[in-house]
């Protein structure tokens, strides 16, 4: 059944993309306890499970059922490009007790018998108390199960947003929203997601809509969400199938003969665009190594590079696409 987003004329002026820690812990969480999203986060999975079973997160994964709706105010859009988790915590903290009984309400009584469960009273008992609750459980499992990734996954989302906004230079609004996802269709100013979860439509009112990457959303692409929230759209990332490869895994042993090991596997590590910092933590090396690499290979015409927000990205030149994929 479909969501239906209806534009006005002003919301295609403010639509954008962001990056939203909050949202990548929690629908961490949520892929916890859906083994048909596990593919490709299996190493992941493995490093994390001792940690993950020392976190009690029952209060957070019951309200997320397979089928139905989840809390909106766990997870507000972000105000900004590329905000960190302290700055959306702080937001989730700060919901009104009235607002959040709402959306926890309305989340229960999506699920047979949970508005009547222990816990489902409890949390509708002190609305106030279970926003602390479940943002205390979030924060625990950010800094348990996220925060240790976070460089890796963060640039594989930036070069996602990198990628989508030449989509949207080259082929407009409409054309790169089949590119997000194939459930994402639009026809005259409406944005229809083809979803199994329910029906749902919104009209906007200028504030347009914020488009989040997501790692851990594969394979579903998600919208939201309700009044008095901005509306969003969670779409898997690109390039989530080698997130979790390990360094050098993918060097050819003739182009290490040729360019030397370490600049052989930053070379190949650019798969999608990455920033200094994000490369070290990825293969391993100094920040410093990687830097005076990523300044040879661009010397040699192999890599450019480009700024984004407060971060230098640098990406193949389709030289460097042609040597890291040939058989040198």
């Amino acid at each position: 059944m479909p969501f239906h987003l209806h534009f006005g004329e002003q919301d295609l002026l403010h639509c954008r993309f962001a990056i939203s820690p909050i949202w990548e812990t929690q629908a961490a969480i949520s892929m916890l306890g859906r083994p048909e999203s596990h593919g490709y986060h299996l190493p992941w999975l493995r490093r994390i499970k001792d940690a993950a079973a020392e976190l009690d997160l029952a209060p957070v994964l019951r309200l997320m059922p397979q089928r139905g709706r989840y809390p909106d105010f766990w997870c507000p859009p972000p105000t900004n490009a590329l905000s960190t988790f302290d700055e959306e915590l702080s937001r989730v903290r700060e919901t009104p007790a009235d607002d959040a009984y709402t959306d926890l309400y309305e989340t229960l009584a999506d699920q047979p018998g949970a508005l009547e469960s222990a816990l489902g009273r409890q949390l509708l008992a002190d609305p106030a108390a279970a926003v602390q609750l479940l943002a205390d459980r979030i924060e625990q499992a950010w800094h348990r199960l996220i925060a240790p990734e976070w460089p890796r996954l963060r640039a594989l989302l930036e070069a996602d947003i990198a990628y989508h906004s030449r989509v949207l230079a080259a082929v407009g609004f409409r054309e790169l929203l089949g590119e997000l996802n194939p459930n994402l269709r639009w026809e005259g100013s409406t944005l229809t997601v083809v979803s199994s979860l329910g029906e749902y439509e919104r009209t906007l009112h200028g504030e347009g809509l914020v488009l989040i990457p997501s790692v851990f959303t594969w394979p579903h692409v998600v919208s939201g969400q309700e009044e008095p929230w901005r509306p969003a759209i969670i779409y898997p990332a690109r390039g989530i199938g080698g997130l979790w490869s390990e360094a050098g895994a993918g060097t050819a042993d003739a182009l290490a003969r040729l360019l030397g090991r370490a600049r052989a596997d930053v070379l190949t590590a650019l798969a999608d665009p990455a920033s200094t910092s994000a490369l070290a933590h990825r293969l391993g090396l100094a920040p410093s190594s990687v830097s005076a690499h990523l300044s040879a290979l661009k010397g040699a015409g192999l890599l450019t590079s480009r700024r984004y927000g407060h971060q230098v990205l640098y990406e193949r030149t389709p030289l460097g696409i042609a040597l890291a994929g040939a058989d040198v």
